[in-house]
């Protein structure tokens, strides 16, 4: 005879995922892990009840969205919330396997001892396991109004297709992408490192964050692209002893064995492996159909699809390109692909040393990466025969060049500036006039034919873009 769990080992389950109802705080070990810096801006629209709306916390595995749940409990708490009002419930574990969301809801406000109708926060972690979880937590929205309803899932393919889908005015996402550098930096307590500077850029003066100590923030901007993206990571010397496993296994292959496959009805998963495998090893480089399909055996037409996949998972970005005078081609034959975050390319192969030949991809990946924390911006590559460079900004306006730049991890520019023939045309050709180049660990302007040049350590560039997009992002 098969015995079915019973209501009371549910209530027990409850009770013990939610232990500042006793002790009226969050455990003490998460209450020692560092805040992202994106938590910040995730906590307001916890807080913000004015408009009603359940708040979708999504994002790759291991960026840290459980940890970033329990400081909000901590954080609720602390303003005065009644710690028995705050319900936390873990989808994935099997005892709440078949139960409704608002079943459990209904079991937790139970398990609390409490009568109160209102004013609850309920927090579902893992939301993908639940079956059709998007019309259920809708249908919660609607019928508790005086609730907060926060939900978080790692398929983030899967979530973003559905909270769009179905979540329509009753959904607000967030996503919480991998580390920033300038994350990176303030989890590891290396702030001090640190110093601005002010810079001449575009006939404007801006602020600038560099280091008077370059060679230590270019030691940690190695280890950042070797294992920086996620925060388990870098807190870890085990783990970064052997990334590959660690990385492998939790992220990579549970994304490419296991959420995209169920999601999207991939029934040949070595396809998609060999795909990403060649695309992590590459990153950086230019791709058309043709190559990609010879390199990764993976037949074109399957191909555009499977691109599409791994960019809903947020592993990987493509980039477009235009010509040397700014425009877009009629036909997109070629494309760049990036991965979203660098240290997945060493956990799959090995880590890099600064003078390993693939560093530059590297350099050139951790960048873009910070860019691609700009959800409202879009990065181009210019490419036309004999000549390219790394990165534009084109007006939304305009669709007109308005910024160039050009990754280099070498200070040999800095001394030969004229070897930058490719940046020249381009700015010649679209009236540019203030490229940025980056290098190893020099810096200063330098003019050249007309052109000023400003040249950046690339570390200090990565850093800049980050902090200045949460900056952004808070103001916004």
């Amino acid at each position: 005879m098969i015995k079915k769990i019973s209501k009371n080992q549910v209530l027990d389950r409850i009770r013990f995922e939610n232990p500042w109802w006793v002790d009226g705080h969050i455990e003490d070990d998460y209450n020692q892990m560092p805040r992202r810096l994106y938590f910040d801006l995730f906590k307001p629209l916890v807080y913000e009840r004015e408009i009603r709306r359940a708040v979708v916390l999504m994002g790759p595995r291991r960026v840290g969205k459980t940890v970033m749940l329990f400081h909000l409990v901590e954080d609720l708490i602390q303003n005065g919330v009644n710690p028995k009002k705050i319900i936390f419930i873990t989808i994935e574990n099997p005892i709440y396997n078949n139960i409704p969301l608002e079943q459990l809801f209904s079991y937790a406000k139970e398990a609390t001892g409490l009568k109160d109708k209102e004013d609850w926060h309920i927090i579902y972690d893992e939301i993908q396991y639940c079956r059709d979880w998007e019309v259920h937590l809708k249908s919660l929205v609607d019928s508790y109004r005086k609730d907060k309803f926060i939900v978080s899932g790692s398929a983030a393919a899967a979530l973003k297709f559905a909270s769009t889908e179905s979540g329509a005015g009753r959904f607000t996402d967030f996503l919480l992408p991998p580390l920033t550098f300038n994350e990176y930096i303030s989890l590891k307590g290396l702030d001090r490192i640190i110093t601005t500077t002010k810079l001449k850029w575009k006939e404007h003066i801006t602020e600038f964050y560099t280091s008077s100590h370059l060679d230590e923030l270019n030691k940690h901007f190695l280890d950042y692209i070797n294992f920086g993206g996620y925060p388990e990571v870098i807190f870890s010397e085990k783990i970064q002893a052997n990334p590959g496993r660690y990385i492998r296994q939790d992220i990579v292959d549970k994304v490419l064995l296991r959420d995209l496959p169920s999601l999207y009805g991939i029934s040949d998963t070595r396809e998609l492996n060999s795909l990403f495998t060649t695309i992590a090893y590459n990153s950086g480089g230019e791709f058309s159909l043709e190559t990609l399909s010879k390199q990764s055996q993976v037949p074109k037409n399957t191909l555009k699809k499977y691109i599409e996949y791994l960019e809903a998972a947020y592993l990987i970005k493509q980039v477009r390109r235009i010509d040397q005078s700014g425009k877009r081609f009629k036909r997109d034959n070629f494309f760049k692909i990036y991965l979203t975050n660098p240290s997945l390319r060493s956990a799959l192969f090995s880590p890099m040393s600064t003078t390993d030949e693939m560093m530059g991809n590297m350099v050139e990946t951790a960048i873009f990466a910070q860019w691609m924390h700009r959800d409202w911006f879009t990065p181009w590559y210019a490419r036309w025969t004999g000549g390219e460079v790394d990165m534009i900004g084109l007006s939304d306006s305009t669709l007109k060049p308005i910024w160039a730049l050009e990754i280099k991890w070498s200070n040999r520019y800095f001394d030969k500036p004229n070897a930058l023939k490719s940046l020249y045309k381009f700015c010649n050709e679209t009236h540019l006039n203030n490229p940025i180049v980056t290098t190893i660990d020099k810096e200063g302007e330098k003019e050249f034919k007309g052109i000023n040049i400003q040249f950046l350590p690339s570390s200090s560039y990565a850093y800049t873009v980050g902090k200045n997009t949460l900056e952004k992002k808070k103001n916004m």
